[in-house]
């Protein structure tokens, strides 16, 4: 890992009052980027050649005179051929001319090597780099490994797929897709056996990655992904905020469930088994007397974060949970950095970091009002890694 002393030897080296917020341009940028022009920064997207024209030219940030904004988000785009590129030693010296500030996403950790993220990327990270693996499930301290540290409820694991006795969701790579999932449902080791075989068949996972798949019991109940965030500023009032909840859009699944039941038995072939990659987001809240459990959640996280990966989070995180029968959260999953569905609340803001702050909070807003709060207080050293 790379030292945080030479990091904040850099920052030593920022004019801050020039400080850029910077990131790769997919994910959640455009919710970063809008944060970050509503606190007063410039933005820098890193674009994909072929993926550029959403940040380069719909959401281009126009400025008036006065440097006020009068449309759009994206200040700049350095557009690559790949991703990586931006690992170069002089991109990665260009950022640091820039004054950037960096924030990470989950494209970020897919299109770059972690390891590269953890020892290479000589950039101040709005965040925690130390965490960014804990994301990969199979890692010996994966986020379920915290999630046990932590004594937070999680699925139930079902080692040998011989074992499977109720619905359960097996966890792995999409073969042609590799970014994406390759998730499929059993009821039975028949069943799973059965599906496994017609998905190699389609070219949809292979033997491999099944080896190594996650099996867990399937909890049957809604989804509630919980926006959070984490000051080490804040001081006077609460350090952890709940800014607001999304929930996923998935194809094929949410086009299966739209069918009713005599129609989805009579779908065959591809169109038999849903595929669970996230194409968008909608907004939600909870009832309120939901709402104090989901801060002992993020209470527990950040304590077992704090403890077994120092200095621990900062800034954003989201768990991702679902809420069974008896209003019992679960955490399936757990992104260590901005979610990947709060563009849903970017300009309106989250509903629950507007009652907060009292004005339209999104998660990436949040971010920024962090960044420039540790300007003002000279604090920038406490936010970033």
């Amino acid at each position: 890992m790379i030292d945080r002393d030479r990091i904040f030897q850099i920052v030593d080296d920022y004019d801050l009052k020039k400080a850029k917020i910077g990131m790769v341009a997919s994910h959640s940028a455009l919710d970063v980027c809008d944060g970050a022009v509503e606190e007063g920064f410039k933005t820098l997207g890193i674009c994909q050649e072929g993926r550029d024209r959403t940040y380069a030219r719909y959401f281009k940030c126009q400025r008036d005179a006065s440097g006020k904004v009068v449309r759009g988000v994206v200040d700049e785009c350095w557009t690559l051929k790949k991703f990586k590129e931006m690992m170069a030693p002089n991109y990665q010296e260009r950022l640091r001319k820039e004054n950037v500030l960096f924030v990470p996403n989950r494209s970020f950790t897919s299109y770059i090597d972690l390891k590269e993220i953890e020892d290479d990327f000589a950039v101040p990270l709005m965040g925690s780099r130390g965490l960014l693996r804990s994301e990969e499930r199979g890692e010996e301290k994966d986020y379920y490994w915290l999630l046990q540290k932590a004594g937070l409820p999680f699925p139930r694991k079902i080692e040998d797929p011989k074992d499977i006795d109720r619905l359960v969701i097996v966890k792995l790579h999409h073969k042609v897709k590799k970014l994406e999932r390759g998730f499929f449902t059993a009821a039975s080791f028949q069943e799973y056996r059965e599906k496994s075989r017609q998905l190699m068949f389609q070219n949809v996972i292979t033997e491999e990655d099944l080896g190594e798949a996650r099996i867990e019991e399937y909890v049957i109940g809604p989804v509630f992904n919980l926006d959070f965030f984490y000051s080490p500023l804040e001081s006077r009032m609460e350090r952890i905020e709940l800014l607001g909840i999304d929930w996923r859009f998935e194809t094929s699944l949410d086009g299966h469930v739209r069918l009713p039941a005599p129609q989805q038995m009579t779908l065959q072939g591809r169109q038999a088994h849903p595929e669970y990659t996230v194409c968008g987001h909608n907004s939600a809240t909870m009832r309120e007397s939901l709402v104090e459990g989901a801060f002992e959640l993020a209470e527990k996280y950040v304590k077992a974060t704090q403890e077994h990966f120092p200095p621990g989070i900062i800034g954003p995180f989201c768990l991702q949970t679902c809420v069974d029968k008896d209003l019992k959260f679960y955490i399936y999953d757990v992104a260590p950095r901005v979610g990947g569905g709060t563009n849903v609340h970017m300009w309106v803001g989250h509903p629950y970091g507007n009652t907060t702050w009292r004005t339209n909070m999104s998660t990436g807003r949040r971010l920024a009002v962090e960044v420039r709060r540790a300007v003002e207080t000279d604090q920038v050293k406490e936010i970033v890694t």
